[in-house]
């Protein structure tokens, strides 16, 4: 499925596949273990884990397993929000490369701009400590890029302003009717790739009649419609699911939506 070989291309030149296999939510174990098995086997190249999801032992023994050389595969992890000086990063970092065990870490990402306890407090300062780490770790090619999560414009420029890299990616929720827009188009401006997590906004949007109505046109489901939604919209598509046949549909989206049908999406309000 071409949507799964094909890629984007982050400003520092490294290739990123279009897709990738979120694992949030997913426990530790044979879970986590069976559901990037399928996702690998069902040729997903680029797998999506964090430290605070506690299964990145588990995604390390999948990949290993799964038979495909390790340089085919981007692993993208994260630095625990709560996490905002420069050694609790660098323990975080050796803590996950240990755990996934898979030599350099593709993607590295402050998981948020602010402790998941204290949702819009005040951490430039921090932002800016780790994310020299950061640097560091990237100039080592300890990590093949850097990134954030979770960081909207006034997290980006702030960290922008203080440091020497712009950050590769930002990873924030985006689906139909919640995109974001200030976020991505300062983003899109600085060259940083925007990926989307919950691109389904976690099963809420299954039951969109206005999205079924249009994947019906299509013959195809609500599930891939609102995934192949970003990619038309330049944003990498994070699908999560542990159900071996929804993690295969999702990735099945090799088809386009009509300008008129991307237009219609764009007026949808999924009640954010």
């Amino acid at each position: 499925m071409p949507a799964l070989t094909d890629t984007f291309t982050l400003s520092n030149g490294v290739t990123i596949p279009k897709i990738g296999f979120g694992t949030w939510q997913i426990p530790d174990g044979s879970e986590t273990y069976d559901s990037v098995r399928t996702a690998l086997d069902a040729g997903y190249r680029h797998i999506d884990t964090a430290r605070a999801y506690g299964n990145e032992a588990s995604v390390s023994r999948a990949v290993r397993d799964s038979g495909v050389p390790r340089e085919e595969i981007f692993i993208t992890t994260k630095c625990p929000a709560e996490v905002k000086d420069a050694e609790g990063a660098r323990h975080a970092f050796d803590r996950s490369t240990a755990l996934l065990d898979l030599g350099a870490i593709d993607l590295y990402l402050i998981h948020a701009p602010w402790p998941w306890n204290a949702i819009g407090s005040d951490h430039r300062a921090g932002n800016i400590e780790v994310w020299k780490v950061f640097e560091e770790l990237y100039e080592q090619g300890r990590t093949r890029a850097i990134g954030v999560s979770n960081f909207e414009v006034a997290d980006l420029e702030s960290l922008i302003d203080a440091t020497d890299v712009v950050p590769h990616a930002n990873q924030i929720r985006w689906f139909v009717g919640n995109t974001q827009p200030e976020t991505t188009a300062y983003s899109k401006e600085h060259d940083i790739l925007v990926e989307g997590y919950s691109p389904l906004a976690t099963g809420r949007l299954l039951d969109n009649a206005d999205i079924k109505e249009i994947a019906d046109k299509y013959g195809k489901s609500v599930a891939q419609v609102s995934i192949r939604y970003l990619l038309q919209k330049d944003i990498l598509p994070l699908p999560k699911s542990t159900t071996p046949e929804r993690i295969r549909e999702n990735a099945d989206v090799d088809f386009e939506l009509s300008a008129e049908d991307v237009a219609a999406l764009d007026a949808l309000d999924a009640g954010e």
